[in-house]
């Protein structure tokens, strides 16, 4: 058994206590607009976050800071946290990537004995640096081990099964369309994480507009599940 796995699954694990849970990333407008109101929309609503969104934004900050991280530029880290802040427009976004991240540390930096996630973790805690989810995801896969690929793979399956466990419970959806979801994302899963290896910095920022759209109107629905 190659330990470095059981760290992905542990690090990538949807029911990590992050409060993922508690951010739909503006699905929730989605759905009470109906412009998603079943399997295939949810679908298309999933497909459009992975690779109109994240692969510009999140995944792409995953690869770089991953990059970084390997190599001990503490400072390139700080840059890229604070870049994944700028692009990320609606502030229920910002807030949500960093209670996540924060979380995040406050899982693992105590688990590991690398002085770059603790550096790290001393410049969230002095408010230096926001300490966004993704960051801190590259983070603490290079210090445990995990391959940038991996990780990469993690990233967005953990995004992925988030998105489907919201739509099961948003749209409504059953238990096993979600499941249908999620095994049909899996070869866009590997082709946006192999992409995401060698990502074009000159694309980071790269957003459908009606993501960002419908996450600022997240914050004046009516009745609201979720935070974001």
């Amino acid at each position: 058994m190659n330990t470095a796995l059981l760290h992905l699954l542990h690090l990538s694990d949807p029911a990590l206590p992050v409060g993922g849970f508690s951010h739909s990333a503006g699905l929730e407008t989605y759905v009470q607009q109906k412009i998603v109101q079943d399997k295939a929309s949810a679908r298309a609503f999933i497909t459009g976050m992975l690779s109109r969104n994240l692969q510009y934004t999140d995944a792409a900050f995953v690869s770089l800071a991953y990059a970084a991280a390997a190599n001990g530029l503490l400072d390139k880290l700080l840059q890229l946290d604070a870049a994944c802040t700028a692009v990320k427009l609606p502030v229920e976004m910002r807030q949500a990537s960093k209670k996540m991240g924060i979380r995040l540390l406050k899982i693992f930096q105590p688990l590991t004995a690398n002085d770059l996630l603790k550096h790290f973790s001393e410049k969230v805690t002095q408010q230096q640096t926001t300490g966004n989810y993704c960051i801190v995801f590259a983070l603490t896969a290079c210090a445990l081990g995990i391959s940038r690929q991996e990780a990469l793979f993690g990233f967005y399956y953990n995004a992925a099964a988030g998105f489907v466990t919201n739509s099961v419970k948003l749209v409504p959806l059953g238990q096993q369309e979600g499941q249908e979801i999620l095994f049909a994302l899996l070869p866009l899963i590997e082709q946006l994480a192999t992409q995401s290896i060698q990502p074009d910095e000159d694309l980071i920022g790269l957003c459908c507009t009606g993501f960002d759209i419908r996450c600022m109107q997240h914050e004046q629905l009516y009745s609201r599940l979720y935070m974001s």
